[in-house]
């Protein structure tokens, strides 16, 4: 019985801090340079989406698309958090629920003001962006080139 008990307090024990955050690491505005792609929202996969932030650093500056229309603002920090302040968009419709879904929730991050911090999804390196409703990751476009760069 003792023996039972002990095998189903370490396997919860072992299930509880497999979902604890990782150490979380900030990231400073100069290593967000670069194109982003973002790959979840909330916890759903976006990808389709195909949305993509461009962070300038030196000008702190914010451009994109937001997976129906491109955007670009400025940025300011306060501390660790970022805010992009005058974000503009063009006005085209979304063709699907997927674009409108990311288009809505990426321009109130940003709104929002968000932190950065480094982080790891699925064997993914990359960054979370997180506000006060929502947390989403992108992944550095042009870091992995995969069977391509093998080639040459």
């Amino acid at each position: 019985m003792l023996y039972k008990k002990t095998l189903i307090v370490t396997l919860i024990a072992s299930l509880w801090t497999s979902y604890l955050p990782a150490q979380t690491k900030t990231v400073d505005m100069n290593d967000l340079q670069g194109n982003w792609h973002l790959r979840s929202m909330d916890g759903k996969d976006v990808r389709k989406a195909r949305a993509i932030l461009d962070f300038d650093a030196k000008h702190m500056k914010l451009n994109g698309f937001d997976g129906c229309n491109r955007l670009s603002g400025e940025l300011t920090t306060n501390n660790e958090t970022i805010i992009s302040t005058k974000l503009a968009a063009t006005n085209m419709e979304c063709r699907e629920s997927i674009h409108s879904y990311v288009r809505k929730r990426l321009h109130k991050t940003m709104k929002e003001g968000f932190t950065v911090t480094e982080s790891t999804q699925n064997g993914i390196k990359g960054i979370t962006i997180k506000s006060t409703k929502h947390e989403l990751f992108f992944k550095k476009m042009g870091e992995d080139k995969g069977w391509f760069k093998a080639i040459l």
